[in-house]
């Protein structure tokens, strides 16, 4: 995966799921958690750990109406016409895919063990968790 900083949408996957959001809008975002979410998912790659980080920042920024962190023009088109009320549901499983993506058995939290970034990365998602909760 490449990353080029340590927010939620400065990677390859994050990147890419963008272009899905703005394509498929909400579908794409219930998706992204729902993976991370599935019982039945005994290790969470880094690239799903990635989608359902940008997933909840994507419900963040709506649901709060802070839009700071999203820095993609299309995204941000896509942030400002959604329908707040409607994903305001999403929040929680939104906190729960986080709190997953953090977990033992994810490899995100590993690659940034031993990045010197750690601490970076470590605050943007502690950030992103109060947002949402």
């Amino acid at each position: 995966m490449g990353t080029w900083g340590t927010g939620s949408f400065e990677n390859d996957s994050a990147a890419d799921f963008i272009k899905e959001v703005v394509e498929d809008g909400a579908v794409a975002l219930r998706e992204a958690l729902e993976v991370v979410l599935d019982p039945e998912l005994d290790y969470i790659e880094v690239e799903e750990g990635s989608r359902a980080i940008a997933a909840a920042e994507i419900i963040a920024a709506i649901t709060s109406g802070d839009h700071r962190n999203i820095t993609d023009a299309d995204l941000l088109s896509w942030v400002e016409e959604a329908n707040a009320s409607s994903l305001s549901s999403q929040r929680e499983q939104a906190l729960d895919a986080v709190d997953r993506v953090l977990g033992p058995d994810s490899e995100l939290p590993e690659l940034w063990e031993d990045s010197d970034d750690q601490r970076d990365w470590q605050r943007d998602v502690q950030r992103l968790r109060s947002s949402l909760g």
